[in-house]
């Protein structure tokens, strides 16, 4: 049904938040926050990226849309995309003429999140530990979800921000004792290299919990990754337990890697739609304690806060920012 949203002449701006499972979308009118007319709608249903925006557009009353910005759960290094964790290729040029667009903006999903947080309140973050935060240091942040995206912030001149646009979800994962040391040894002989995504994602869930079962000798529930994750929140099911104790862990893990290397003093934050869902559980969870353990920079580690996101679209708010829109003024 059309929500009405062409009944004035306002020119609106697309922006987009695309992973593997969902693409979200809304419209800013005449580039002013915040944005209206969102909807998700799952990936799966659509043939093309071109295909879910047209609709999306139609369900909206088919307003004049002059630019986009599309965040995507994927690396940006040309004009072809071709996502990792779903089956969508396409041209960003001919997908911006398809659209009749003068100007669309790709950039990687965790790229778009970094530049949000600056504009990010503190009701929409709640703090996992630490408690010394240094003004205008940099950023780390990483996010589970149908994988694991890996970004950062850092600070430049006259108030501004540098993102980071990598593939951190693809380093190889370590492990901090025996237990995470079996674990990977169990995933190594389905997979030549072991990455933090094989792990610390939903389909990573799926992953720990079939070598948790195999190390124990027991026989899988060929469970999905929500049902290993509500069977361990509620602490009736040992292995779906010990899953999610680990998968915490090894975020912990990584996480701490990313602060380190960041040189992130300013905090990590955690975005995804994993960890947010886990609520009280994930801050008494081995996260904070894998997060710390590095050693002889245990202590440097220790103060640095850090931060589950809670926003409702934080990267359509990245996604606004890279067309110019300054949300903290407009809203």
């Amino acid at each position: 049904m059309s929500t009405g949203v062409t009944e004035s002449t306002d020119v609106f701006r697309l922006l987009a938040d695309v992973g593997g499972t969902n693409a979200r979308f809304a419209l800013l009118r005449d580039g002013h926050w915040p944005p209206e007319n969102e909807m998700t709608l799952a990936t799966i249903e659509f043939p093309t990226l071109t295909n879910a925006i047209q609709y999306y557009l139609k369900q909206c009353g088919s307003p004049e849309v002059i630019e986009a910005a599309i965040a995507i759960a994927n690396p940006i290094t040309g004009d072809w995309i071709r996502m990792t964790n779903h089956h969508w290729r396409f041209s960003i040029e001919e997908t911006r003429k398809e659209l009749g667009l003068r100007r669309l903006e790709l950039l990687n999903d965790f790229t778009a999140l970094a530049m949000a947080l600056p504009a990010l309140s503190k009701n929409e973050l709640r703090q996992v530990g630490g408690d010394s935060q240094i003004p205008g240091a940099p950023y780390a942040l990483i996010g589970a979800g149908t994988g694991l995206g890996v970004s950062g912030l850092f600070p430049i001149a006259d108030k501004r921000w540098l993102p980071i646009s990598g593939e951190g979800g693809h380093v190889t994962l370590c492990a901090i004792n025996q237990r995470e040391a079996d674990i990977l040894e169990m995933c190594r002989r389905e997979h030549s290299h072991v990455s933090a995504e094989r792990l610390i994602s939903g389909r990573g869930l799926s992953n720990i919990y079939e070598a948790i079962t195999e190390l124990n000798g027991d026989v899988s529930q060929q469970l999905s990754p929500s049902e290993i994750t509500s069977r361990g929140l509620s602490g009736t099911h040992s292995t779906c337990a010990e899953t999610l104790a680990m998968f915490c862990s090894f975020l912990g893990s990584v996480a701490g890697n990313l602060t380190l290397t960041l040189g992130a003093r300013g905090g990590l934050y955690i975005g995804g739609g994993i960890v947010p869902k886990l609520g009280d559980y994930f801050h008494h969870s081995p996260f904070r304690h894998s997060f710390e353990a590095k050693g002889r920079f245990n202590d440097y580690l220790r103060p640095i806060p850090a931060y589950v996101i809670h926003a409702k679209t934080p990267a359509l708010l990245g996604a606004a920012i890279a067309l110019g829109v300054t949300p903290l003024e407009n809203s």
